[in-house]
């Protein structure tokens, strides 16, 4: 579904993707593995259209990123990016305005099951909610691929365990999904394949149960081999 080759993105001097070669199959869930800093947002960011890499080629499905991949690609930033003015049921119509795929009565759905009032403004939700909306938004899309950028950003635990199952029921054969995060051990049981990112590059990828396998170890325990001289 999504072929990045020797993929690069610098800012002036800084580097924050380099030589990222991956690729992602349809039916999948992906974990983007890394510490704050690591390179995963910007790798996501342009697998979504959103800024261009310096270097090297992103194809969805054999076509180059544009306006076809932005219409089947459901991206999730870290950022809460609603006008505060806006309410879960104005966010639900700018969505449906912006997105053919955009399912209203799924989308109305979620809002009750993360405890969500369609006429919650945007200014004043606190950081959990605006998380959870966000989610609610991003899978109430029928999208082919879908990017959630820290899920469980700002969200306690009793509701952590609530989005982890939203998530899980929305995990589809027609779609692939890449789940970035350093809660390791809250993504363990529902992703299929694990990327390590470390300093913008590949420290090390592969299907979880065959990483286990050649190396004996869980991903939480690869995690912190991968990382454990970064300073956090």
């Amino acid at each position: 579904m999504l072929q990045c080759t020797n993929i690069m993105k610098k800012y002036m001097t800084v580097t924050a993707v380099e030589d990222i070669t991956v690729t992602l199959e349809q039916g999948k869930t992906y974990a983007l593995l890394g510490p704050n800093g690591s390179g995963k947002t910007t790798f996501m960011k342009m697998a979504a259209g959103l800024i261009k890499p310096t270097s090297g080629t992103i194809l969805f499905e054999g076509q180059p990123i544009g306006t076809y991949s932005k219409a089947h690609t459901a991206y999730m930033p870290t950022e809460a990016y609603f006008y505060p003015y806006m309410n879960c049921n104005d966010i639900g119509k700018y969505y449906e305005d912006f997105f053919d795929d955009f399912d209203r009565q799924k989308y109305e759905h979620m809002l009750k099951h993360m405890e969500l009032d369609l006429k919650l403004k945007a200014n004043k939700m606190s950081s959990g909610m605006m998380a959870k909306l966000k989610i609610a938004v991003a899978l109430s899309r029928n999208a082919k691929l879908i990017m959630l950028d820290e899920p469980l950003n700002g969200i306690d635990i009793i509701a952590r365990e609530r989005v982890i199952d939203t998530i899980a029921h929305n995990l589809s054969p027609d779609k692939t999904f890449v789940l970035s995060s350093h809660l390791v051990d809250e993504l363990e049981p529902m992703i299929d394949y694990a990327i390590f990112i470390k300093y913008g590059k590949i420290a090390m990828m592969g299907d979880v149960k065959e990483l286990y396998a050649s190396h004996g170890k869980s991903i939480v325990e690869l995690y912190k081999e991968i990382y454990a001289d970064c300073p956090f």
